[in-house]
């Protein structure tokens, strides 16, 4: 099958990523065989091809976004049959049996894996899954609007509950990109007031007509004091202006898997009051499915820049320069 792989990590411009002919993978019991339809691109892939998020073996395919369907079950396995269309999000598997699964944590879980990083994603025709880690997708719908909703959504979704924003209350976003962009739509349509900081013109244009409030520079106060923000740029340097705009007792949840190094950080004015700082790690299965579930009764747009399969190098290149509205997907 065609694929793309890691082949050096370093900067974009060196041209990480590299396209390969790869055997099908064969699903091994309790597994998935899925035919991609189409994938996503998340900057986790781009950390991952920059080596930000170190390599955990040779020449990962990357991609976690992934809308396909079914073509082969592997041994024992009780699962969906060919042909029903599955998502394939970054959560593969857990232990299943630690303090954290069995508390309703397993995001947390010492032993999960991940794809696109622990085994091969969706930069790819066929990707395996763990059946129970597979979501059933709706047939109506197109792969390329569907795909996003697998990681930027979900973990949106994941930012949006550590976030703790209050019925009604005043949400900031500060970058706003495939993630952020969904995120924003599930606030506005449980009734938040959503202000977001990015410094695209093109992402507050966009930000407005999805029903933002307001929508600044990344580093523009905004006009109003905050219950909630969450941070999706990688940027360490935005957590200390971000805590500042929030109210007494709000919360600034970060997004990402990978940040730049946060600056010192004044007390007075950016904890004291009770505000809190919080980190967001992967999503659990409950995530995912609760955001699918709101996805489809909320219908929020799903802004796209489609790419052939062919070009997966330049939509990293591009996301990597901000020349992407919406979310990358890869279309098989």
């Amino acid at each position: 099958m065609d694929a793309w792989v890691v082949a050096r990590p370093g900067p974009i411009a060196t041209h990480p990523l590299e396209r390969a002919r790869l055997p099908i993978p064969v699903p091994g019991p309790g597994e998935l065989l899925v035919r991609v339809e189409a994938c996503a691109v998340c900057r986790t892939d781009l950390h991952l091809a920059e080596g930000d998020l170190a390599p955990r073996r040779p020449r990962t395919v990357p991609g976690h976004e992934v809308v396909g369907r079914v073509a082969a079950l592997g041994p024992g396995t009780a699962g969906p049959p060919a042909g029903t269309r599955v998502g394939v999000a970054w959560l593969r598997s857990t232990c299943g049996h630690c303090r954290y699964c069995l508390g309703g944590a397993e995001n947390l879980c010492p032993a999960s894996t991940y794809t696109g990083w622990d085994a091969d994603g969706g930069y790819a025709e066929h990707v395996t899954v763990p059946a129970d880690f597979a979501y059933l997708l709706p047939d109506e719908g197109s792969a390329e609007t569907l795909a996003p909703l697998l990681c930027a959504g979900i973990i949106g979704y994941r930012a949006l509950l550590r976030a703790d924003l209050p019925p009604g209350g005043r949400l900031g976003i500060y970058g706003f990109g495939a993630s952020a962009h969904l995120t924003a739509q599930i606030a506005v349509a449980q009734g938040a007031a959503v202000h977001v900081m990015t410094r695209s013109e093109q992402a507050r244009e966009l930000a407005m007509a999805l029903g933002a409030r307001s929508a600044g520079g990344a580093w523009d106060t905004p006009p109003e004091p905050l219950d909630a923000a969450i941070l999706f740029a990688p940027v360490g340097e935005l957590v200390p202006v971000a805590l500042a705009a929030l109210d007494r007792g709000g919360t600034l949840a970060v997004a990402g898997i990978h940040l730049t190094d946060v600056p010192v950080l004044n007390y007075e004015r950016h904890l004291f009051q009770e505000r809190t700082l919080r980190s967001v790690t992967a999503n659990t299965r409950a995530d995912g499915r609760a955001f699918l579930d709101l996805a489809a009764l909320h219908r929020p747009r799903v802004a796209t820049t489609p790419y052939p399969f062919d070009a997966a190098d330049r939509a990293l290149a591009d996301l990597a320069a901000d020349r992407v509205e919406g979310a990358a997907v890869l279309l098989l």
